[in-house]
């Protein structure tokens, strides 16, 4: 493939040689140039003194030293010049008598010559300048000397015409007297009488349009009156029939309905108007990128707040976070039964999964995870993954994030594999590491793919690992910072920690390397949770409350530190989470 390319990169008219950079395949570089015919490579010397020799002697050899050729070349331009205002004088017309030319040569024509003129001078100092081609300050000198020429040239003809040219005056006309004071003078005078009846007639019309008018008008008024209250009327009918219908599509499943929150409608600074406004506000300098999820028309962006989260006073947080919907691409052994009832009858088909999660819990994303391909579990061949994957990716509207097994070589194959079989549609490939950022980074770079860049809880290593695919080529307004997380109970503080530090820096040090969202994949960190899976007893209460609010609380916090993108499992969770997010953003 790479010979192929640059033997057809050879027909292209300018190229004058070819950069081979073979990333992991190094070794590879060698028998590319090989079969390509590039070797030996060609080695081109130039003796800089045999240069500015040949120089010299082609400059000597158009006759004469560099200072005779400027001095004639001055004396050349001069001439011309003064040659082309003297022509351009001769043809316009004498203040003292009538014109010699101007009725056999019109102003167009006379412009004309002078452009002629004007180039033939231009091309004289052109052709001066190249016999002494060194550029030096006389040259320069020579080359002003030009621009009065190019002026002339450059000077568009006259399209409003000349006054003609001055003569001897007119002879003065006898007045004429105007026909309205002729017929004045004509006329007979009017009687008085018929001047008065004229007059009444005139106020008895015009008394009885303005009647007519004033009817029209009442009458126009009354019917937009009229018009108004009916339109009301039904606007009312119909907002009271929208209160009373409940759209079906819009009722969340029974069990995981969740309260909404009540927003305060009074400003913070109106709230704290006697405490000095620096006291609780914050100037930040910095705001995180934007990354788009999704295809064609079903895109999602996330990220673009110039503040901390939901310090709304502060700053501006245009996006409410996303929260996608986890979804396994093999069926689940090791959920507790208070989760997968939820799936029921889907568990076991990763399209119908997906499509629950999209029309029955409303998801906005998906996250695709393939724990199939883990080589210490199934170790499902990354081909048949891909189809796998494939098939849910085209089955639902929303954006896809796939998410690999955690191993490096395995998830290498996977995403490629779907990238390939996927075609135009985009979706965020998951998790890039210090160890396979290449090869998913060539990958995504070629599909346009957005990735997840993921670390261990560690602002240096997160940093480093953003520098490294920016250096690839990557733009980091494409990718997404996993930190590492975990769920409530678990480390948490850790990772609340890392994950502020990594903001603060981002808002208020300018530290452009870590602008970037953050994604949480907590769902996965919370079921796998002891506490999850203890049964329900008096002490520690219902189970699968206590797994819901588990989940609900590591979301929050994942939102309070920064969160943009939260992966979640259990669908009561996500709803007391969407219902703390609209709280909290308005």
């Amino acid at each position: 493939i790479a010979v192929d390319i640059i033997n057809q990169v050879r027909e292209i008219k300018g190229v004058a040689g070819v950069h081979i950079m073979a990333i992991e395949w190094e070794s590879a570089a060698k028998e590319i140039a090989s079969r390509a015919n590039l070797l030996p490579r060609p080695v081109f010397e130039v003796d800089p003194s045999e240069a500015v020799v040949s120089f010299q002697a082609e400059a000597g050899a158009s006759g004469g030293r560099p200072d005779d050729i400027i001095a004639a070349a001055k004396a050349e331009a001069e001439q011309i010049i003064i040659n082309a205002k003297q022509e351009a004088a001769s043809l316009q017309p004498s203040a003292a008598g009538p014109t010699l030319v101007s009725e056999d040569l019109g102003e167009d024509e006379m412009n004309e010559k002078e452009r002629q003129m004007a180039l033939e001078a231009l091309r004289l100092g052109q052709e001066a300048l190249q016999k002494a081609f060194g550029l030096t300050d006389d040259q320069v000198e020579a080359l002003e000397k030009f621009s009065s020429a190019e002026a002339i040239l450059r000077r568009e003809p006259d399209s409003a015409p000349k006054p003609p040219a001055a003569g001897p005056p007119p002879a003065a006309k006898p007045p004429v007297e105007e026909p309205k004071k002729v017929e004045e003078v004509k006329a007979p005078a009017e009687e008085p009488e018929k001047a008065e009846e004229d007059k009444k007639a005139a106020e008895a019309k015009k008394a009885e349009e303005d009647k007519k008018a004033a009817e029209t008008k009442a009458a126009e008024d009354a019917k937009k009156a009229e018009e108004a209250n009916k339109a009301a009327e039904e606007a009312k009918r119909a907002d009271e029939a929208k209160k009373a219908d409940k759209p079906k599509t819009a009722a969340p499943p029974a069990g995981i309905e969740a309260g909404e929150l009540a927003i305060e409608k009074t400003a913070l600074s109106d709230r704290a108007s006697k405490i000095p406004e620096d006291h609780y506000k914050i100037q930040y300098s910095g705001a995180i990128r934007e990354v788009t999820l999704g295809t064609g028309d079903n895109l999602l962006t996330v990220g673009g707040s110039n503040s901390l989260p939901f310090q709304l006073f502060e700053g501006d947080m245009p996006r409410k976070p996303l929260i996608a919907m986890d979804v396994l691409d093999v069926a689940p052994d090791e959920w507790p039964e208070t989760l997968a009832r939820h799936f029921e009858g889907v568990l076991d088909n990763p399209v119908a999964w997906a499509q629950k999660c999209v029309n029955d819990y409303q998801a906005e994303a998906i996250c695709l995870s393939m724990v199939s391909t883990d080589p210490n579990g199934m170790n499902r061949s990354s081909a048949d993954a891909a189809k796998v994957a494939a098939d849910v990716i085209n089955s639902v509207d929303v954006p896809i994030i796939i998410w690999g097994c955690d191993n490096t070589e395995k998830d290498t194959e996977t995403l490629r594999d779907i990238t390939a079989m996927i075609g135009d549609k985009k979706v965020c490939l998951a998790p890039l590491t210090d160890k396979n950022y290449r090869s998913i980074g060539a990958t995504a770079m070629a599909f346009q793919h957005p990735v997840v860049a993921a670390s261990p809880i560690d602002v240096n290593l997160a940093k480093q690992l953003n520098i490294l695919m920016e250096n690839l080529g990557m733009q980091l307004g494409t990718v997404l910072i996993d930190p590492s997380i975990g769920a409530l109970g678990y480390g948490i503080e850790y990772t609340y920690s890392v994950m502020e530090r990594i903001r603060l820096a981002a808002l208020t040090q300018q530290d452009d390397k870590l602008q970037v969202p953050f994604i949480c994949n907590l769902g996965r960190e919370v079921w796998k949770a002891k506490e999850v899976r203890l049964p329900t007893d008096n002490l520690i209460g219902d189970q699968e409350n206590r797994g819901v609010l588990m989940e609900a609380v590591t979301a929050t916090i994942m939102l309070l530190a920064g969160g943009e993108v939260l992966v979640m499992r259990h669908p009561r969770a996500i709803t007391l989470t969407k219902s703390l997010i609209n709280g909290m953003a308005g």
